[in-house]
């Protein structure tokens, strides 16, 4: 703490003549972390390890696999990874995320002052606390009722779910976590006289994880009753969740929702956010600007 205007000007003078320059060694800055944190390790505590970078490391150990290997030989200690993406450019977004994933830990963009506020202040709580490791859901569609069904999203877990040489690892759950997996069914004709049974539920829904710093993998069955809500009767975040699905669909080009129009997303996402949730208000203008941009393009085009 400064106590003389003398101080504070040195002080102001050094803070306006850094500037970023040189090569980065990732590598190197994350074993430093991980030994600090293992130096000053809390048994029962949290123990995570914070990196905040654009990923483009150039020297040392640059290779994904690399830092894959010696990020998931420092797990084994207990201690979590946060990958905070910053900057633009270089900006090395997959490498992030794998090394989050490798570290038992979670991956965010961080793009401006509101964002940093969200991920920093406000969600920082929910997920620096660990409640559960390796967690993920396996889900069992009744065939009697389910005729066809397609995961939407999780594109980047394709070849993983393809590969049938490796094994799929679940994510980190924070104490404050939720998720939304969206589904698409096409259910079995009615015609066939199963609406009979409707004690039978339309899917088994396990949850698998491990507790935190334990190797006893633990699962909790649910059952999805065959009970179905019309659209127009859902709560609203659910609505406003598949505006946000029809918009991931709409950037991707999928095949999906050739029969839909921009204007569908935009009147879905308006109607239903949460006007308390400055987030969600920025959605809302976000799907607009990017309706004007595509529909412009696809008239050029």
């Amino acid at each position: 703490q400064p106590t003389s205007g003398k101080e504070k000007a040195i002080i102001t003078k050094s803070i306006e003549e850094l500037w970023p320059s040189g090569a980065t060694a990732g590598a190197s800055g994350i074993s430093t972390a991980y030994a600090l944190a293992k130096a000053n390790f809390i048994p029962g505590g949290s123990n995570r390890v914070i990196l905040a970078t654009d990923g483009d490391f150039n020297i040392g150990q640059t290779s994904e696999d690399d830092l894959e290997k010696m990020i998931s030989m420092h797990r084994q200690t207990g201690i979590y990874l946060t990958c905070l993406g910053v900057g633009m450019g270089n900006y090395k977004d997959s490498k992030l995320e794998v090394l989050a994933k490798k570290g038992n830990g979670n991956f965010a963009y961080l793009d401006d002052e509101k964002e940093a506020e969200k991920v920093l202040v406000k969600e920082f709580t929910q997920t620096l606390y660990t409640v559960a490791d390796d967690a993920y859901l396996n889900i069992a569609f009744n065939p009697l009722f389910v005729n066809e069904y397609r995961l939407i999203g999780f594109d980047n877990k394709l070849n993983a779910v393809t590969d049938s040489s490796s094994e799929l690892e679940g994510g980190e759950v924070g104490s404050g976590h939720t998720l939304i997996a969206m589904i698409e069914i096409i259910p079995v004709d009615k015609a066939n006289g199963m609406d009979s049974l409707s004690q039978a539920g339309i899917a088994n829904i396990i949850v698998n994880f491990k507790d935190p710093n334990d190797s006893l993998r633990r699962r909790s069955l649910y059952i999805c009753p065959n009970t179905f809500t019309p659209f127009a009767q859902l709560d609203k975040c659910y609505r406003f969740a598949t505006s946000v699905v029809m918009f991931a669909s709409f950037l991707k080009k999928s095949n999906y929702v050739k029969t839909t129009y921009w204007k569908q997303a935009v009147e879905m996402a308006a109607e239903n956010y949460d006007a308390a949730d400055p987030l969600q208000k920025e959605f809302v203008e976000l799907v607009e600007k990017a309706r004007k941009i595509y529909s412009k393009n696809k008239r050029r085009n």
